[in-house]
């Protein structure tokens, strides 16, 4: 099995877009696939599940590390996401307090409509929360 640091940004989007053509998203129409690469290697990838009662919804982001701590996973090298072919998809808000919980350093690829951006969770989040 390969190690994360021999994964590809490639190979990372392109688990993230096969992931988000199994998104549930009939109210926003917005269907968002995100693949979390795990410190050993492992790829787990999620979508964004959305319900009627919009707070219910889960973004892609938070449903992989969601699943990625249910199989024992806690320590993440990169996360990639897919939205839509047109416009950039970094990360809400939520998904990157969620993330900043396990890997503050983590490196973010997201779509931007003519390819990705990469950048660093702590960039994206600087003065994130944190109990004394």
């Amino acid at each position: 099995m390969q190690n994360g640091s021999e994964r590809s940004d490639d190979e990372l989007l392109a688990a993230a877009r096969a992931a988000r053509e199994h998104a549930y998203a009939p109210y926003s129409a917005v269907a968002v696939g995100a693949a979390l690469l795990c410190e050993d290697g492992a790829l787990v990838t999620a979508c964004n599940v959305e319900n009627a009662s919009y707070g219910l919804s889960i973004c892609a982001e938070r449903a992989a590390v969601a699943a990625a701590v249910a199989a024992g996973k806690r320590r993440f090298v990169a996360l990639a996401i897919a939205g839509p072919d047109h416009g950039a998809t970094p990360p809400c808000g939520a998904c990157r307090q969620f993330l900043y919980e396990f890997a503050p350093n983590v490196r973010v690829l997201y779509s931007d409509g003519d390819g990705y951006e990469v950048t660093a969770l702590d960039e994206l989040l600087p003065a994130a929360f944190e109990l004394p």
